[in-house]
């Protein structure tokens, strides 16, 4: 009787918490009814993986770990196989999925098993390196200014940090709202960056003077703002926002804004939903939008990728699984 050995992969990989990535051979994880295979072409490096690395979201959500632990909450490539019970799919369509805590694995391997609602199909002319680093970002971006600031057309609103990954993203899904958007960058760079994706006006948050733009910006002062990035210079930004505004900050953000009289100010997540993606798709198909990819590393390097991560960077990276 001969034995059918199981497909395997090449993965990034830990094999305990606080360990260091390393590459593994892993099996392909198994379908189940509701879910779809992927074949992933890119996946997004989070400023939140090292987070899950040491084991953070494990012990917030208290889900089992088994080790080897692949990592890695976003990522986009092709449906090499569906479960039964999936009708919106088929093999060879182009996809984005969430996997954060995937108790089958994360992005940092070839293939990924995820639930068909988790996943979607690439919108607008986004290239599939693109496709793979946009969903948590731009999902965190679209609960912060759609549901919880509730952001309408015409409004104004201050980012803060807009130089990262939330931060770029956020700037064009406000304008694709119709909003009025004040952007606050890190670096020449940075400006230069967020300048390009359509802020109407962007400052360098290390050598301008915020608040003096911000008031200039709108006299009255500015209806909501979104920090993706804490701190006292945040804080100070916050002076321009008019008495009744809203502030909007993604749980994680250290330190969190500091209230103050007048203004509102919530802490939210950016937790996924079908009818949240759907939303994002619209948003993003209304006209250009680009998820600024700074630097591509292989699966082998995925350990640059987190090390590259403590350095200045613009936008997102993406590690690169297989080829397209």
């Amino acid at each position: 009787m001969t034995q059918t050995m199981q497909p395997t992969m090449h993965a990034a990989a830990i094999d305990a918490f606080g360990a260091p990535l390393t590459p593994h051979t892993l099996p392909i994880p198994a379908v189940d009814p509701d879910e779809i295979l992927i074949r992933v072409e890119s996946a997004g490096v989070g400023v939140w993986d090292p987070f899950e690395r040491q084991g953070g979201f494990a012990k917030i959500y208290g889900g089992q770990a088994h080790f080897p632990y692949v990592i890695g909450s976003d990522g986009a490539g092709t449906v090499v196989a569906t479960g039964p019970q999936v009708q919106q799919f088929h093999k060879g369509d182009r996809v984005y999925a969430f996997g954060l805590m995937n108790p089958k694995g994360g992005f940092y391997a070839e293939y990924a098993a995820v639930k068909a609602d988790q996943a979607s199909p690439i919108p607008g002319k986004l290239t599939i390196t693109e496709a793979g680093a946009l969903p948590v970002d731009a999902m965190t971006a679209l609960r912060g200014l759609d549901d919880t600031l509730h952001l309408q057309s015409g409004e104004s609103i201050l980012i803060f940090g807009v130089s990262g990954g939330i931060g770029h993203l956020a700037v064009q899904l406000a304008r694709h709202m119709g909003a009025r958007v004040f952007a606050v960058a890190s670096g020449e760079d940075g400006v230069a960056l967020v300048r390009r994706l359509g802020a109407e006006q962007v400052v360098d948050g290390h050598k301008q003077d915020v608040l003096a733009a911000a008031r200039a910006f709108a006299p009255g002062g500015i209806d909501a703002a979104l920090l993706t990035a804490g701190g006292q210079k945040a804080d100070d930004a916050l002076q321009a926002i008019r008495e009744g505004g809203r502030v909007a900050y993604p749980h994680g953000v250290e330190p969190a804004p500091k209230a103050r009289a007048g203004i509102k100010v919530h802490g939210y997540d950016g937790t996924p939903s079908s009818e949240a993606i759907a939303r994002l798709n619209r948003l993003i198909e209304k006209a250009p939008f680009e998820v600024h990819i700074a630097q591509t590393f292989t699966l082998d390097r995925a350990a640059d990728a987190h090390r590259a991560l403590e350095g200045h960077f613009l936008g997102k990276l993406a590690l690169r699984p297989s080829p397209s």
